[in-house]
């Protein structure tokens, strides 16, 4: 046992060593994704975004490596979902004392701790973790309420008379790993529970040694696979040599690959945001510089050519804000931006920016843009007046009576007076 001790003491000596000096080559890992009080909240709709009265919270596949503030925003919780995250350590929960199922399923567990003080703890899924040290679990002696564990897919699963350990060690469970246990198994495994705990020890001691092998080993490839894709330009290639390489199952590969997975998503979702703005990008003006006319909204709209001034009425939504609408008027065209998304009409006559005017109906919420011209077409000012003075001209004319001498209607002038031509 001793000499046991002393080759683990070596191994885990020698890991540390080398992740510090590979960790102060290429810099920590750097996906850390915090349990953020906005996250909280997105996830607590079901509550009316309120997290101090939440009961139920879901942060599943977030990539969260920390347990934090949770005991302190949701204390009333009953219901904690963290599966498929990078969480290494149970921590930062002893204020949940209504906390009744905890998920910890597919994270970088390697121990069970800091459960005690859970006094309404009925069910914990630790499923798909890395826990090696199977005597962490008389940590759970005064759960009183733990009826359901679950630790399918841990190294500790592996053991010796594992199943027997556990049930005597928790007699108040009523089901482990999704199988009912009896009164009879109970007292069995009570009976025997000292040999059983002797070997599981034994198996502990040897499983650390194993894992600090391979913490060297994982260690020594990482910084194999840095040295080789320092050499290559290419990002993409840089990825598809990562996905290629060959990996053993333990925590910290299940934290590279989260890390090269977000990074492919990150670039990911960039390349798709750019292909989106290229798309987005309207064109306003033609390439000789004439304004487009186009209805991005889909509006009803109509344009008044007047004597001296374009009034344009635009059919906004009758309950949209003022402040999602903008309004612009220049030389040659007015443009109205609602919600993002622009209406544009092009003036064949040049008008005034600095004199338009917009009101809006507070009824209807149409819109009304006036723009005075810069030169007033005196033709249609004449004709609009002849139009308004139509009725008293019809009666005027209406009464004029007798013949019109069409002989004299042009004299002729004296041809003395016309020059010659030269």
């Amino acid at each position: 046992m001793k000499q046991r001790n002393v080759l683990r003491n070596k191994y885990h000596g020698a890991a540390e060593l080398l992740q510090q000096q590979i960790l102060g080559k290429n810099g920590p890992h750097n996906i850390c994704i915090m349990v953020t009080e906005e996250l909280v909240r997105r996830k607590s709709e079901h509550n009316e975004l309120l997290i101090s009265t939440l009961e139920e919270l879901s942060l599943h596949q977030e990539d969260i490596e920390r347990i934090e503030h949770l005991q302190n925003w949701c204390r009333d919780l009953k219901i904690l979902l963290l599966q498929s995250n990078l969480i290494a350590k149970i921590e930062n929960v002893f204020k949940l004392k209504s906390l009744e199922y905890l998920n910890l399923a597919v994270n970088n567990i390697e121990r069970i701790e800091n459960l005690e003080k859970l006094e309404s703890l009925n069910k914990l899924d630790l499923t798909l973790n890395f826990i090696g040290e199977l005597t962490s679990i008389e940590s759970l002696r005064d759960n009183y309420n733990l009826k359901n564990l679950i630790l399918t897919g841990n190294p500790c699963c592996d053991y010796p008379n594992y199943r027997k350990y556990v049930i005597g060690t928790l007699p108040q469970l009523d089901e482990l790993d999704g199988e009912e246990i009896t009164i009879t198994h109970k007292l069995q495994a009570k009976h025997n529970l000292k040999e059983y705990r002797v070997i599981i020890v034994q198996c502990q001691i040897d499983y650390a040694m194993k894992r600090d092998e391979q913490k060297l080993r994982f260690l020594q490839q990482k910084e194999n696979l840095v040295h080789h894709m320092s050499s290559i330009e290419d990002e993409h290639e840089k990825m598809k040599t990562f996905w290629d390489s060959k990996s053993e199952h333990c925590p910290e590969i299940r934290y590279e690959i989260a890390k090269y997975h977000r990074q492919g998503q990150e670039k990911g979702t960039t390349t798709k945001n750019e292909k989106v703005l290229q798309k987005k990008v309207v064109q306003l003006f033609a390439p000789c510089g004439r304004p487009y006319n186009m209805n991005k909204p889909q509006l009803p709209f109509k344009l008044s050519d007047e004597d001296s001034q374009y009034i344009l009425k635009l059919d906004v939504y009758k309950y949209l804000d003022t402040s999602y609408i903008k309004v612009d008027v220049e030389v040659n065209y007015i443009r109205v931006t609602v919600k993002g998304k622009i209406f544009q009409i092009a003036l064949t006559e040049e008008v005034k920016p600095s004199e338009a005017s917009t009101q809006r109906s507070q009824i209807t919420g149409q819109l009304v843009v006036n723009a005075p011209k810069l030169h007033i077409n005196e033709a249609l000012s004449v004709k609009s007046t002849k139009r308004s003075n139509q009725t008293d001209g019809s009666e005027k004319l209406s009464e004029l009576k007798g013949t019109v001498d069409i002989q004299n209607i042009y004299q002729k002038s004296n041809t003395s007076e016309i020059p010659h031509l030269i």
